[in-house]
């Protein structure tokens, strides 16, 4: 059985937080609110684009990140940041990415053969297809990781780099665009990194792909993936249906927004409850939640990979913080919400209200999730007897760890008018 680990991840944006000596304070929040893990976005060298995910030099740091005024050296201040976290009790992530690198890498030059090239001898840019359009990174360039002909030598650089940054001390990595890269590379590269360092632990970054490829990038043994609830309108099937196709393969990730999508708060104008909601449902759905830095906050500036700066911190009314607390230590707390577990959609009386059944497989935890997806009015909801959705049977007591509002007592029949954005956990066991 897989080991379980509290994946209650914090997402530190490095250009916000700004250098690393001032890391620190953003960790120390992080830990308060009682994440496990803190994973920050490519820190390494830029190419002249300036995109953190146009990496020039593997084994350099951006400037941006960096303090020439302090008296240690640039290894030891990124080492210094990551010690601050562990000693809070945190471990660090890192985003590995090795499908593509800055297109004025010297990597180019001095070894061609691992890319690939048009037939007007140009290097291949990375693309993709957004709303039907086909959008080009011209500032990357991309690795032939399937038809190079020094295999060997890719693998054993990218190998390097891995135990280069394990060396800094992050303990895990989110492999950016990791369907974009032979299984083969991935399984190989995961497999020798755990003979040397079992406890470090890889995330695959497969958003947009098909279930079945999703399966298939997973495979390759990756601990962790991340799933599309961010996206889910609370009502139809596709996001039940994607979760059963891959849970059984590796646990995953949900997130209420990302570095790459709007943030929540400017997508709702605002709605407090909305907010609370997503986060709710976001940290209770799967085995593991990120949250960015900034959601608690009520930022609404998206993160820029290339532009965003420590100046770019907004200042708000809305201060999530206790309410996060609360729902990570639910999290943190309940073993059936730190894994895949079966999970249903319960019918009932009211379509603006979800009714969701989940049931551990390593504990003997079931618990039912009763969310108002109205974040503007109250709704009712209505049950006869919550025994007649669980397994736990006759006699079996319903324990309300509600964030907010929690009941001292579960009636039965169950008449409740849930707040707008409510939501109410009960815990029973088997």
């Amino acid at each position: 059985m897989r080991r379980q680990e509290k994946m209650i991840i914090y997402n530190l944006f490095p250009p916000l937080a700004g250098r690393f000596a001032d890391w620190r304070k953003h960790v120390k929040r992080a830990a308060e609110m009682g994440f496990t893990w803190v994973f920050v976005n490519p820190i390494q060298r830029p190419g002249s684009s300036g995109s953190l995910y146009s990496i020039a030099d593997y084994y350099g740091f951006n400037p941006v990140l960096l303090d020439s005024k302090k008296n240690k050296d640039d290894t030891a201040q990124v080492k210094e940041a990551v010690n601050a976290a562990k000693r809070l009790g945190l471990k660090m992530m890192v985003d590995l990415v090795i499908s593509h690198c800055a297109i004025d890498s010297d990597l180019i030059q001095k070894h061609p053969e691992w890319f690939q090239w048009d037939r007007k001898g140009r290097v291949v840019h990375p693309f993709c297809r957004e709303n039907g359009k086909k959008v080009v990174w011209r500032d990357l360039a991309k690795f032939d990781h399937r038809n190079t002909k020094d295999k060997e030598g890719l693998f054993q650089f990218f190998l390097n780099v891995v135990k280069f940054l394990v060396g800094l001390g992050f303990r895990g990595f989110r492999c950016d665009a990791a369907y974009q890269v032979p299984r083969s590379v991935w399984k190989r590269l995961i497999r020798e990194t755990k003979k040397m360092y079992p406890d470090v632990l890889f995330f695959a970054e497969t958003l947009g792909c098909q279930p079945d490829q999703t399966r298939k990038t997973a495979g390759a043994g990756f601990d962790y993936i991340f799933n599309s609830s961010k996206w889910w309108d609370f009502h139809g099937q596709w996001l039940l249906k994607q979760y059963a196709l891959t849970r059984d393969i590796a646990p995953s990730i949900s997130f209420p927004e990302s570095h790459d999508t709007v943030r929540l708060c400017a997508e709702l104008d605002g709605n407090l409850e909305g907010l609370k909601q997503r986060y709710f449902f976001t940290a209770l759905f799967s085995a593991g939640v990120m949250m960015p830095m900034g959601f608690e906050f009520g930022f609404r500036r998206k993160p820029h990979v290339v532009k965003t700066r420590p100046e770019d911190w907004e200042q708000t009314e809305i201060d999530l913080t206790s309410f996060v607390t609360k729902v990570n230590n639910i999290k943190a707390t309940y073993a059936i919400f730190q894994e895949e577990t079966p999970t249903e959609i319960l019918p009932h009386s009211n379509p603006n209200v979800l009714f969701l059944w989940k049931a551990s497989l390593q504990t003997k935890e079931e618990a039912l999730i009763i969310l108002n997806k109205d974040m503007h009015h109250h709704q009712h909801f209505y049950v006869e007897n919550f025994l007649e959705y669980v397994q736990a049977g006759e006699g079996a007591d319903f324990v309300d760890i509600s964030p907010e509002y929690p009941m001292d007592y579960i009636p039965a029949p169950f008449v409740y008018d849930l707040r707008p954005g409510q939501g109410i956990v009960l815990i029973t066991s088997r």
